[in-house]
């Protein structure tokens, strides 16, 4: 008989950030300074003895929303086959259909099939990656964290140079403020401070109108950025198709989408030239591995958003070129570190995803809900 999963633990954990974080949605009005983040954990053991380990998250709002919902579905995986990721991730879905198959109930999903396969990959005792199947054992990365708005400009300096001298390969800076021109300034400084050739990118995180997007693709086309990022409303395909049909330099989308089906509406429409998935949002490993192959079939680059714990494996799975995003925000969940090296972040070898939930998280943990067989 196969092994079955016996045991089922979620933990809700609130991770506090060392400064509240400002973007352009913050100096809009649209959102409050972002000061922690609702992480969703989910560990699993089959009667074997075998474990995984998955995470999902949410910002500013939704974190307890996503332990209710996880804390509902998990007594379904009582007594299955965790090898049985497709249709364990079926089974989760349609255990809360009536709230959909996207957005925050998907996200709960997603900790759970993380968790099947860090657990599918440890007891093949390869590297997610490896189970997967690698392109590359290192992906280039770019650091976002220390770029925000609310940075002052001769701080983003500092911090991007910081960041250079870490190894990391390129430098994401936020813009989308109500006054473009200091927009401009702080792009035009960085490129002028890091060089001609250094790998930067800008995210405007929604908050530009289309003439205004317009407007600003066109200021910032001779400045050699790798993509410009989310210009335009998250669902507005035709506006982002159209801007990645003019300019030169590449539109970059996809991280507010939260399904399978979203990305392809997305990509259908031509509207990136980086495709951006998040696993989590996404609903975990099993629905980002159809987005990228969608993207692929496409000829669409890949760039996924945000958890490169998760994201480093998936990226070394792309057939073309991808970056990982840099932040070190959830390092102190895990014990363990990824590595920079030239620019690149380096493929984890341990078995699984190659983390260890820290005691800091059991202390950050504010519930928790067990079933068992």
């Amino acid at each position: 008989m196969s092994d079955a999963i016996s045991w089922v633990r979620v933990s809700a954990c609130t991770l506090p950030l060392a400064n509240p974080i400002s973007d352009a949605k913050v100096l809009t009005g649209r959102q409050k300074p972002m000061t922690e983040i609702a992480i969703l954990f989910v560990e699993i053991k089959t009667k074997d003895g075998a474990e995984g380990v998955g995470f999902s998250y949410s910002k500013r709002a939704g974190g307890p929303g996503q332990f209710a919902h996880a804390k509902e579905i998990a007594p379904v995986l009582m007594g299955e086959d965790p090898s049985d990721i497709a249709r364990l991730w079926d089974k989760l879905c349609w255990a809360g259909a009536s709230v959909g198959r996207s957005g925050l109930s998907v996200q709960a999903i997603g900790a759970f099939d993380v968790a099947l396969w860090d657990l599918k990959a440890k007891r093949a005792g390869l590297s997610l990656a490896k189970l997967l199947g690698t392109h590359r054992d290192s992906v280039r990365c770019y650091n976002t964290s220390g770029g925000f708005l609310h940075t002052p400009l001769d701080q983003l300096l500092v911090n991007a140079s910081a960041s250079v001298a870490k190894g990391i390969g390129g430098i994401k800076l936020k813009v989308g403020q109500p006054d473009c021109d200091k927009d401009i300034e702080r792009v035009s400084a960085v490129r002028q401070h890091l060089g001609d050739r250094f790998p930067i990118m800008v995210d405007a995180n929604q908050q530009w109108d289309r003439p205004t997007a317009q407007r600003m693709c066109r200021r910032l086309e001779p400045m050699n950025l790798i993509w410009i990022e989310e210009p335009l409303d998250a669902y507005d395909h035709e506006g982002h198709a159209a801007l990645a049909a003019q300019f030169d330099t590449p539109i970059a989308t996809g991280e507010m989408l939260t399904s399978v089906q979203e990305h392809w509406d997305l990509i259908r429409h031509r509207a990136a030239d980086f495709l951006m998935p998040d696993g989590p949002r996404v609903g975990g490993i099993t629905p980002f591995l159809k987005i990228a192959q969608l993207a692929e079939h496409a000829g669409v680059m890949l760039a996924p958003h945000f958890a490169m714990e998760l994201h480093i494996h998936l990226a070394a799975n792309y057939k073309t070129e991808p970056w990982v995003e840099h932040f070190e925000w959830l390092e102190p969940l895990f014990n363990e570190r990824i590595q920079i090296q030239d620019g690149r972040m380096l493929v984890p070898t341990l078995p699984g995803l190659g983390v260890s939930i820290s005691e800091q998280t059991r202390r950050w943990t504010t519930a928790s809900f067990e079933t068992q067989a």
